[in-house]
């Protein structure tokens, strides 16, 4: 076992562990008081900050000054880690809710969380649910005036990247507001899959420009994932032709 493997084990990841049960209880516990979700989005945010400093990630932030705070947005990145979401969290100056695998809401109190917060179930294999799925998250962001984060592979990969699918598209035509690539680059070394050591090193987040949607009509969501597939490429400097790779949850 390396040293870097040593600290993480001993120091890194019960610092994680904790930081988690600590700021995810205050979070579940603040949720039954504040029903705008504000408080429990700033104690997130926090996490993500605090698990960044004690994993000794060096984040670097390129293009921040295209969000508008006041806007609603769908986020769409690139997936190659656990660390992209704390990543975006420490990031993005607005709130926001992402769509995560079904099973963690069966997961006792992560589950719950997960529901108040209102974050969203991914579905797959069932088309009628996904689109019902997609159109939920449409209207939050009308209603709720919150943004959006997807990862169109539908999971993290070993290595290179996945064809996009078409649902952070349509979900950003159905709510009428801007769609914003993200590229992620390091976080894949941070914590590789199938990893519980967390290394330290740098990590960057660039974010393109925001593409307007006004206009367009959910025919234009093939169109508008193509786009987005090769700006998130570029972004994250990978091959902007989609690479067959093995894909995880």
């Amino acid at each position: 076992m390396s040293l870097g493997q040593l600290r993480s084990f001993l120091l890194t990841d019960p610092l994680i562990a904790v930081a988690t049960i600590i700021f995810g209880t205050a979070s579940f516990v603040v949720s039954f008081f504040d029903p705008t979700g504000r408080l429990p989005d700033k104690l997130a945010a926090s996490w993500a900050r605090w698990l960044l400093r004690v994993a000794r990630v060096r984040l670097t932030v390129e293009g921040i000054e295209k969000i508008d705070p006041h806007q609603d947005y769908v986020f769409v990145a690139n997936h190659r880690s656990y660390m992209d979401i704390p990543v975006i969290l420490a990031s993005i100056p607005v709130r926001f809710r992402f769509y995560a695998k079904k099973g963690l809401f069966a997961i006792p109190f992560l589950g719950t969380h997960l529901k108040r917060a209102g974050h969203l179930a991914v579905v797959r294999g069932d088309a009628r649910a996904s689109v019902k799925s997609m159109t939920l998250g449409a209207r939050l962001i009308q209603e709720r005036k919150i943004s959006m984060l997807l990862f169109p592979e539908g999971g993290r990969t070993l290595a290179g990247k996945r064809e996009f699918k078409e649902g952070a598209a349509y979900i950003a035509i159905k709510a009428g507001v801007p769609v914003v690539p993200l590229g992620l680059i390091g976080t894949r070394h941070i914590l590789p899959i199938g990893s519980g050591y967390v290394r330290g090193g740098p990590v960057t987040l660039k974010i393109g420009d925001p593409i307007p949607t006004a206009g367009m009509k959910l025919p234009d969501r093939a169109h508008l994932t193509e786009t987005l597939s090769r700006q998130v490429a570029e972004l994250a400097g990978e091959a902007p032709d989609p690479v067959e790779t093995p894909r995880h949850a």
